[in-house]
């Protein structure tokens, strides 16, 4: 793609978004487009529907993960139908394919989850028996833990789809992401949002992470702007705790990492066997010095070691 005469290597003549055709997904690359637009590029989107999109009766961890959601984005990449795509962090294996990485990482959004309900306040106020909905291995073991005495149901589709479950009466409740909810102006249907130590947020969850071709310097070039390090820093680290216990993203694995009121990282995991009956959680933590993301994962590592020594696998 050819750089504009008169400013060399820093305006692009147009750059394409591939893009998830769902309001949050269409929402997050509208929102990278206008901030590259206000930075005088020329940007437009390519909407595609995924297969993450398509299967919606099976859970994410039994057809393949959630790399379900980015690979018809990557081959748009790869076939130089789109320059970048926009991808919630969270959706994004640990380890992209050949030939694509991640060449930047946006300010993150409300990392938490929320609770949703249209009859309850509170988890808490669930009584025993009580249907809840949710996808997600990792949420599963952690409410799991926190009430074992409720029903967790599976729960699949986009935002809209979910709250209509909801709405529709399946579910009692359900717990969905604070970020997305937020981004498209939902906040009125959460109920309470989840402190962390209730519910320890995955890795990269409320950050918006841009994949690229590792040809496109010049791509890198205009979306560093966009890049916010200590986010990129922190979810380097809560990646790197994914990479190393597997590398799926469709794991009973929650990974949160912030930055300290002096500077340092602080990292912490927790582990559940869904499969069990049992509501024991295998937590680890640890919090370094970070300056660069080789530091950032190698203090993921450090964690990792710690969550296998306490028999996570």
């Amino acid at each position: 793609m050819a750089c504009s005469d008169d400013v060399p290597g820093s305006i692009l003549s147009k750059l394409v978004i591939a893009t998830r055709e769902s309001r949050l997904a269409l929402w997050q690359a509208e929102h990278v487009r206008d901030l590259l637009q206000s930075r005088g590029h020329e940007v437009g989107l390519l909407g595609m529907t995924t297969r993450g999109d398509q299967i919606l009766d099976r859970s994410l961890s039994k057809v393949g993960g959630k790399g379900l959601f980015v690979k018809e984005l990557e081959v748009a990449l790869e076939e130089g139908r789109a320059d970048l795509a926009v991808h919630s962090l969270k959706d994004v294996p640990m380890d992209l394919p050949e030939g694509f990485h991640l060449a930047c990482v946006m300010e993150r959004e409300d990392p938490r989850d929320a609770f949703v309900s249209n009859r309850f306040q509170q988890l808490s106020d669930l009584p025993p028996g009580s249907v809840v909905g949710t996808s997600s291995l990792r949420r599963v073991v952690l409410l799991r833990a926190l009430r074992p005495d409720l029903r967790i149901e599976p729960l699949r589709g986009n935002l809209d789809t979910r709250l209509r479950k909801l709405d529709d009466g399946h579910y009692e409740a359900i717990i969905l992401a604070a970020a997305g909810l937020k981004r498209l102006g939902l906040g009125d249907r959460i109920r309470q949002i989840f402190d962390t130590d209730q519910m320890l947020p995955a890795a990269g969850q409320g950050a918006l992470g841009i994949e690229v071709r590792t040809q496109r310097s010049e791509v890198d070039q205009a979306l560093a702007p966009l890049a916010h390090q200590p986010t990129w820093l922190a979810v380097a680290a809560e990646r790197a705790v994914s990479r190393g216990m597997g590398g799926s993203c469709s794991m009973p694995l929650a990974a949160h990492a912030v930055f300290t009121p002096d500077g340092a990282l602080h990292l912490r995991a927790a582990w559940g066997e869904p499969e069990s009956h049992t509501t024991t959680l295998v937590r680890a933590e640890a919090q370094s010095s970070v300056a660069d993301l080789a530091q950032a994962e190698e203090l993921g590592r450090s964690v990792v070691e710690q969550l296998r020594a306490g028999g996570a696998h």
